[in-house]
C-alpha cells in the first residue's frame, strides 16, 4: 500500500500499468488478427521440388510466382520429409495428415497385401469406380506394369487411415467448408483432398479431369461443360519451347544428354512436338511438359469460379498439386534443360493462379503453404562426371536365387517352396505360409534373409519388420526414417535402403534417368513456404519436418489437429506481431 505523498512512486506506477495494458492491448490485437481465420487456405504442392531448386533459378523468375512466396513469406531453409520411402503418395499424404507413414499407412505406391496376394495400387478402390466411362487411368496398373492381378480403376482415400487437416476443417464447420483437390495425378489429388472433400484428375485416357463416385455420383454441370471443350486439345500440334532465350540457362549447352529419355515422337532436345490431338502419346507428352500443369490451374481457376470458393467468412480449403516437375525430372533428370525450363513455365503458372485468387478472394484474405511430396537424386551420369560415385540397381540382375537357396539350406526349406512372395520396392514380403509350414521363427528368417541382401550390389543397409517392431535398429537418421515409415499390416518383412546415388532407374515401366524413393538427403530435402493473410516475411534456418504442416493449419483454421499428427506447430507462421 503507497502512503507516500510524493507523485513519482504513483506516476511510476500509472506508467507501467500503461505500458503494461498498451503491451497485452497489442498481443490481444495480434491474436485477434490470428483468430480471424482465412477465407482460403491454398496448399500448393509441387512434385519432385527439391528443396534447392527454387534458389538455383530464382534470378530468373518474375514478380507474382515463387518470388512472391520467396520475398513475402516463411521460408524454411531445412524442411525435411522424416520418412524413408519418398514416394508420391507417401509426401501427400504426410503432408496432408501430419502424421508419418507408421500412422497414415501410406507406406508407397504399390504394396503387397498379403490377404489378398497381390500388389495394390494405394488409392484402388473397386466400390468407387470413375464417373467417367473413358477416363480409366489403370486398366493393368501403370506403376507396376508386371502385376498379374489387373488394378481397378475405381478410387477413394479409404486406405488413408487417419484424418487429413482438410478433413478436420469440415468436420469444425459441418461440411460448410469447401474442401477440393487437383492434379495431373490422381494419388495428388486424393491424399490432399482428404475423405470428406472432393478430388479431381488429369486422365490421359480421355484428355479430361476426372472424379469417381466416391465423391460424386454425377459430374457437376461446369465440369461436364468443361470437359466438353475438350481442354488438353489446346495443344495439339503444338510444341513445348523454352520460355526464354537459351543462351540465359543454367543448361543451355546440356540439352541433349545421353542419359535423358528420348520418348518415341517427343525426343530429348527443344522444342518437344506434342504432336496430333488422336496421337497415342499425345497426352502423355502434356504431362511430362508445362502443359501438364498449365491444364491443371486453369481447371483450378474454374473450380474457385464454379465453387464460390473463397466467397463467405467460413474458410475453404483448395490443393493444387504440379505434377510435371516429377514427369521431368524422371524423363531428362533434375539437371537439365527441360527440368530448367519446365520451373520456368511453371513459375509464370503459379503466378496467374495467385494473380486470380488475388482477384477473387484477395490474397490477403489467403493464407499459401508451398511444399513438395518428396525431392530428387541426380542422374548417375551427371554425378559421374562431377566424380561422384553413383549407379543403378537392377534387382533383376541380382543373383536372389543364391542368396534365397543359402537360406532354405539353413532352415531346411524345400527348393519347390517359395520364400520370397514379392519384391515390392522398396520392401522385400516372405512367404508365411511357407514359414507356418516348417514352423519357422519369422525373425531368425527375416534377419538370415536381410543378411543375405545386404551383401548384394547397391544396398546400403537391409531392417527386419521384427527389428523395427521390437526398436532393435541402430541409432541413425536413416533407420529412424525407416521405422517411421513402417506399418505392421502393409510394410514387408525387410526394408531395403539402397548407398546413396544407387536407385532402381524404372518408373511406370519405363527405364528413366532419375527415380526417387530413398531416404538420403536429396530425395528428403523439400522447399517449406507459408505466405499470406498475417504472415511476414521471414527465413528460418532450424530444421523442420514436413509433418509440421497440418498441425500448423490446424492452429490457423483453429481446428482439431489431425488424428495421427506427428509434428509441432510452426511458432514463427502463428507468432506475428
Amino acid at each position: 500500500m503507497l502512503t507516500s505523498c510524493n507523485p513519482l512512486p504513483t506516476l511510476a506506477r500509472f506508467t507501467s500499468i500503461s505500458m503494461l495494458t498498451l503491451s497485452l492491448a497489442s498481443a490481444l490485437f495480434a491474436h485477434d488478427a490470428m483468430a480471424e481465420t482465412p477465407k482460403l487456405i491454398l496448399q500448393i504442392t509441387v512434385d519432385q521440388l527439391r528443396g534447392d531448386m527454387l534458389n538455383r533459378y530464382q534470378d530468373r523468375f518474375g514478380e507474382g510466382g515463387f518470388n512472391y512466396l520467396l520475398n513475402k513469406g516463411i521460408v524454411y531453409q531445412n524442411a525435411q520429409h522424416a520418412h524413408a520411402n519418398t514416394e508420391t503418395i507417401v509426401g501427400h499424404t504426410t503432408l496432408s495428415t501430419g502424421a508419418y507413414p507408421a500412422n497414415h499407412g501410406m507406406v508407397g505406391n504399390v504394396w503387397y497385401d498379403r490377404s489378398l496376394g497381390h500388389s495394390v495400387y494405394n488409392i484402388e478402390d473397386p466400390r468407387y469406380p470413375l464417373l467417367s466411362a473413358d477416363g480409366d487411368v489403370n486398366k493393368k496398373t501403370e506403376i507396376d506394369p508386371t502385376q498379374k492381378t489387373a488394378s481397378t480403376s475405381g478410387r477413394s482415400p479409404m486406405n488413408i487411415l487417419v484424418s487429413t487437416f482438410s478433413d478436420e476443417l469440415a468436420l469444425k464447420t459441418n461440411g460448410k467448408a469447401k474442401v477440393f483437390g487437383v492434379s495431373v495425378k490422381d494419388r495428388g489429388a486424393v491424399a490432399m483432398a482428404g475423405h470428406a472433400g472432393k478430388a479431381f484428375w488429369f486422365s490421359k485416357k480421355s484428355g479430361e479431369f476426372v472424379s469417381s463416385k466416391f465423391y460424386y455420383q454425377d459430374y457437376p454441370n461446369w465440369v461436364k461443360q468443361h470437359n466438353a471443350t475438350k481442354p488438353a486439345q489446346h495443344y495439339a500440334n503444338k510444341t513445348w519451347q523454352l520460355a526464354k532465350p537459351q543462351n540465359s540457362y543454367l543448361f543451355a549447352n546440356n540439352d541433349d544428354q545421353d542419359w535423358e529419355v528420348a520418348f518415341p515422337g517427343f525426343g530429348r532436345t527443344f522444342p518437344h512436338q506434342y504432336g496430333a490431338g488422336d496421337g497415342k502419346y499425345f497426352t502423355t507428352f502434356l504431362t511430362l511438359s508445362p502443359a501438364g500443369d498449365q491444364l491443371t490451374a486453369n481447371f483450378a481457376k474454374l473450380l474457385i469460379e464454379n465453387e464460390a470458393i473463397g466467397q463467405d467468412e467460413i474458410t475453404d480449403y483448395l490443393s493444387v498439386s504440379f505434377s510435371s516437375t516429377d514427369y521431368v525430372g524422371h524423363i531428362f533428370g533434375p539437371s537439365s534443360l527441360e527440368a530448367e525450363d519446365n520451373l520456368l513455365h511453371l513459375d509464370k503458372t503459379l503466378a496467374d493462379l495467385l494473380n486470380y485468387i488475388d482477384k477473387k478472394v484477395g490474397l490477403d484474405n489467403t493464407v499459401i503453404v508451398l511444399s513438395a511430396d518428396h525431392g530428387s537424386p541426380e542422374s548417375p551420369e551427371y554425378l559421374q562426371n562431377m566424380g561422384i560415385d553413383a549407379q543403378y540397381v537392377d534387382p533383376n540382375k541380382w543373383e536372389t536365387e543364391t542368396a534365397i537357396k543359402a537360406v532354405k539350406q539353413q532352415f531346411k526349406i524345400a527348393s519347390s517352396d517359395k520364400l520370397i512372395n514379392k519384391f515390392q520396392t522398396p520392401y522385400l514380403y516372405l512367404n508365411h505360409v511357407t514359414l507356418a509350414k516348417y514352423q519357422l521363427n519369422p525373425e531368425q528368417v527375416q534377419r538370415a534373409v536381410a543378411n543375405e541382401i545386404t551383401k548384394l550390389h547397391g544396398v546400403a543397409f537391409s531392417a527386419t519388420s521384427s527389428d523395427i517392431n521390437n526398436n532393435h535398429l541402430p541409432d541413425t537418421r536413416v533407420a529412424k526414417l525407416v521405422s517411421n515409415n513402417h506399418h505392421p499390416q502393409r510394410s514387408g518383412d525387410i526394408y531395403i535402403v539402397f548407398k546413396p546415388h544407387y536407385f532402381i532407374n524404372e518408373f511406370d515401366g519405363l527405364s528413366v534417368a532419375s527415380s526417387h524413393g530413398s531416404p538420403w538427403r536429396y530425395d528428403t530435402f523439400v522447399p517449406l513456404i507459408f505466405a499470406g493473410k498475417n504472415i511476414d516475411q521471414q527465413t528460418v534456418s532450424r530444421t523442420v519436418e514436413t509433418v509440421d504442416i497440418a498441425i500448423t493449419l490446424a492452429t490457423i483454421a483453429d481446428t482439431k489437429q489431425p488424428s495421427g499428427s506427428d509434428g509441432n506447430v510452426l511458432i514463427e507462421v502463428i507468432d506475428q506481431d
